[in-house]
């Protein structure tokens, strides 16, 4: 499919009454979705997420997109549009909040209820204002942006297609989305309003491509209703459920189940209980109080008459299951007799980490219930007739297929086409394209910047590339360390020391010692004068960081010669400070305070005074 379509309109005329829509997410991948719609001085944001590391993403909890541009360009932000309450499509707004601001968020209500406690949580609630809004409320942008929201059928309660009119024509955006003819909490497609954008004209639809490869409608999120009923029925001892917090209707089908069963319910998982409390309150979860104990009880309840329902269906390392699989939780331990239902299919990028977390589950006596024979699970993404249905409801003259891989974005960019759109109409784009839209033209004109951002595990500060391709290179080659205590005038006071972790070498400790010891004697003897800022003064400035930087690259040639392999050098420096011979130099200089120190009458003095020594440590990264 072609990345390049061709203006019809001079190059004299290209840029005016021109829309910028820019992806910065959610391309060629699943997860963070981030587009931008820009036309003039005024951009509009539709959603914010984020997306899960990879294995070699050591220490990296949260992957985000980079929003350069968004921060060079933040004057120009008028709003953002959120379509609902998923983490892939909210997940990051806490986070861009904190580099600018954002003036209004406008999303329905459970997704409003949960993005407030992140921004709470995260202390930039005061950067931005909140609105709900409900099925068919229209939002006004500056000058040029206004949005509808459309209520559509979704895996997540609330979810919504935006209609964004814009000065050059109305664009249709899906959202995530599926055809649901019985959805669990009685919202249905409003089929109805898409049908009228179609015969008023859209310009342009962007639309949800993550089942485009999967022939068929997407099941009805009821399909799974009787297949849990007798995975209930069958479970005669503790019974554990997991599935993704945020499938409220899922979660809320689970707790009717327990009803049923006359199972007291134990909630693990702080994700859990922050979107069960959230949709109790706005009524998208009907239960009663007392179907709920606190996991304290949970001990005290008989083994028949407990369900756990728990995060960690995507074998997420701190999610609750994941923990009780490790055994590591504090007040849960599998028995005997346990049955565990993963009510949900691991998303791509999971698949390993979801298996490690059933074998060991199932070599710790559970029984496991799992796989899509089951039937435990259906998608919230539509098949290929749904999005067939989209494109013949809205009818749209060019089409932008997102939210799904390089093979799905494709196969959907297909089925456009063969439902009428022209081959020239429709783009397959990359994060960070420009695609400029006219109403007679849609061409890809530049790029903005792209790529991720990577939070730590603190979820506070940016892991820079840096810092990934170190800690990629230790978790593969090791590291080896060489340990010195040096004091001012650059004598080496004690025998270094080098440790090896992680590396693997034909050499033993004891030759690896006997080779560097002199090779760190001989290098500071040399490299001594060096890092003396006057050599000829009484007392000297010592460059410490400059020391410890040549010892390190001494010490890495000497790696490379020994080894086969180049690893990872790090020099850990001790500065010995003798506070006496810093006292006795400024003495020296005042022939008064010579005559003193050698009288006889003071040695006494001297010697009952004298000062004692202390040691500073040189880290990696300071300087004395």
């Amino acid at each position: 499919m072609s990345r390049k379509v061709v203006s019809k309109v001079s190059s004299k005329k290209k840029d005016t009454n021109t829309l910028k829509i820019i992806p910065l997410g959610g391309l060629h991948e699943i997860g963070k979705n981030t587009c931008v719609f820009e036309y003039g001085d005024e951009i509009v944001l539709l959603d914010a997420g984020l997306s899960f590391p990879t294995e070699g993403m050591h220490g990296v909890n949260i992957v985000l997109p980079d929003i350069t541009y968004l921060k060079e360009n933040q004057h120009k932000i008028k709003g953002m549009i959120v379509t609902h309450g998923h983490e892939d499509h909210i997940g990051g707004i806490a986070f861009h909040l904190k580099q600018f601001n954002i003036p209004v968020i406008h999303g329905p209500r459970l997704a409003m209820a949960l993005l407030q406690g992140k921004l709470e949580e995260a202390g930039v609630l005061n950067r931005t204002e909140l609105h709900t809004v409900g099925p068919r409320d229209t939002v006004q942008f500056g000058k040029h942006f206004s949005a509808q929201y459309i209520r559509n059928t979704h895996s997540m309660a609330d979810s919504f297609t935006m209609a964004i009119k814009t000065p050059v024509g109305t664009i249709i955006h899906s959202g995530d989305f599926k055809v649901d003819h019985t959805p669990v909490d009685g919202e249905f497609f409003d089929f109805q309003k898409i049908a009228e954008y179609g015969e008023e004209g859209v310009l342009c639809l962007i639309s949800d491509s993550t089942n485009a490869e999967v022939p068929g409608n997407t099941p009805s999120e009821r399909a799974v209703f009787p297949n849990l009923d007798r995975e209930f029925n069958a479970a005669k001892g503790r019974l554990f459920v997991t599935t993704f917090a945020s499938s409220v209707h899922r979660v809320s089908m689970l707790l009717e189940l327990a009803q049923k069963h006359n199972r007291d319910v134990f909630i693990v998982g702080r994700s859990m209980l922050n979107v069960i409390s959230h949709a109790r309150n706005l009524g998208y979860i009907k239960c009663p109080d007392n179907l709920f104990k606190p996991l304290n009880q949970l001990k005290q309840c008989p083994d028949s008459k407990a369900m756990i329902l728990t995060t960690g269906s995507q074998g997420e390392p701190m999610a609750a299951l994941t923990r009780i699989a490790n055994k590591s939780h504090r007040q849960i331990r599998i028995q005997e007799g346990d049955t565990v239902i993963f009510s949900s299919n691991p998303i791509p990028g999971n698949t390993v980490s979801v298996v490690n977390t059933i074998d060991k589950l199932m070599q710790q006596g559970a029984r496991v219930i799992y796989g899509k024979a089951k039937g435990l699970h259906v998608s919230g993404h539509g098949y290929q007739e749904d999005h067939k249905l989209m494109l013949a409801l809205t009818r749209p003259k060019f089409f932008i297929p997102v939210h799904g891989e390089h093979r799905m974005l494709v196969k959907h960019a297909e089925m456009a086409q063969q439902l009428g759109v022209e081959k020239e109409n429709v783009a397959i784009v990359n994060n960070g394209d420009v695609i400029k839209i006219t109403p007679e033209s849609m061409r890809i004109d530049g790029k903005v910047t792209s790529g991720i951002a990577l939070v730590d595990a603190s979820r506070t500060g940016i892991v820079e590339r840096t810092v990934l391709k170190e800690r990629q290179q230790l978790a593969e080659d090791g590291i080896i360390t060489v340990s010195a205590t040096v004091d001012g005038q650059g004598n080496l006071l004690g025998e270094p020391t080098i440790n090896l972790r992680g590396v693997v070498s034909v050499k033993s400790q004891t030759q690896w010692e006997s080779g560097i010891v002199p090779l760190v004697k001989k290098s500071l003897m040399t490299r001594w004068k060096e890092v003396l800022d006057d050599p000829q003064s009484d007392r000297p400035q010592v460059n410490w960081d400059g020391l410890r930087s040549r010892l390190e690259e001494d010490a890495r040639r000497f790696v490379r010669r020994e080894l086969p392999k180049q690893y990872p050098v790090t020099v850990l420096m001790l500065q010995h400070i003798d506070t006496l011979s810093t006292n006795s130099h400024a003495e020296e200089r005042s022939s008064e305070k010579n005559d003193q120190k050698n009288d006889p009458k003071n040695i006494e003095e001297q010697k009952a005074s004298k000062p004692g020594r202390r040691r500073r440590s040189l880290s990696t990264a300071s300087a004395s």
